[in-house]
């Protein structure tokens, strides 16, 4: 059986930058253990596996993998996903309900003369405030000092909207820039509340990469050891709604371009909005561009 895959470059609009991804359509049949050999085999941050919708009301069930492990939700995933299939489709939809983990996700498409060119999830979760961890500890993960790690607006804290992270604010662009992943310290400060990556930015933002209003990295365990990813819509969504639940607006949208990459040579501009009203978090979402780059089949040893 051949089985088709897309992959694109999401939360960009142009070739070989973004984060890579890739998409498996017609996955019915394969197991667990299949599609994280897959995923393991593509290598990239997380490759997609497209199923019919367990209620007929959605669209697709998707399953998401890292190289090491399956997500209950993550971001650039969604949308990249949702502008594969919204491409693919007969019928266009101005929204997708993908059935996954950690819920029902809900991804807008916008198109501008029949072509789509972005999408935007809602997150499936409200927002969860877990565990404050130390400026010291999370320095360490990243390499830095504590007094690089800016407290004064929050404490580097677990939180999540689908999937948890440790969000931390650093001091300056230059420390963004200085950070590396430290393996020895990861394995000492996580997991905790279920986090195993660490998403840190910064508000020191040169004139010459706006947009970006903030710009983030993020840290992750991936099959070789801890690696950086490009672009994490589901942290980066989490990280806006916290900024929000922060925000002494009690009614209204708060808006926030993020940049990320910048600094592995695959710039991201990631779009975040949350609404809130009487003080509380009504949604949060996220969204950008996608590049198709390549199309294939493969097939499976053993498979008919």
């Amino acid at each position: 059986m051949q089985r088709r895959y897309i992959t694109v470059d999401v939360f960009t609009d142009r070739a070989f930058g973004g984060n890579q991804l890739a998409v498996v359509l017609d996955a019915g049949g394969l197991t667990t253990a299949q599609m994280q050999t897959i995923a393991t085999e593509f290598n990239y941050s997380e490759t997609t596996f497209v199923l019919p919708p367990r209620d007929k009301a959605n669209d697709a069930e998707v399953r998401i993998f890292t190289p090491v492990r399956e997500m209950p939700f993550a971001g650039h995933p969604n949308i990249g996903t949702s502008f594969v299939l919204a491409s693919l489709a007969k019928e266009p939809k101005p929204r997708l309900l993908f059935e996954e983990k950690a819920g029902l996700v809900p991804v807008d498409i916008f198109r501008e003369q029949g072509r789509v060119v972005s999408t935007e999830l809602t997150a499936p979760q409200p927002l969860s405030r877990l565990a404050q961890l130390s400026a010291g500890d999370v320095a360490a993960c990243i390499s830095l000092s504590a007094d690089d790690i800016r407290t004064d607006r929050h404490a580097p804290q677990v939180v999540g909207v689908g999937t948890p992270f440790v969000v931390a604010e650093v001091r300056s662009r230059d420390a963004l820039k200085r950070a590396r992943s430290d393996a020895a310290a990861f394995g000492r400060l996580l997991p905790r509340d279920g986090a195993v990556s660490v998403w840190f930015y910064t508000r020191d933002v040169p004139a010459a990469e706006a947009p970006s209003e903030i710009q983030a990295r993020m840290f992750m365990r991936g099959a070789g050891g801890y690696a950086e990813d490009p672009a994490t819509g589901s942290a980066t969504v989490a990280a806006a709604a916290l900024f929000a639940d922060l925000d002494p607006v009690r009614d209204g949208e708060l808006k926030l371009t993020v940049g990320q990459g910048f600094d592995m040579g695959r710039p991201s501009l990631l779009l975040t909005r949350v609404r809130k009203q009487d003080g509380k978090i009504v949604s949060a979402h996220v969204g950008g561009s996608c590049v198709q780059m390549m199309e294939g089949t493969f097939k499976l040893a053993g498979e008919g």
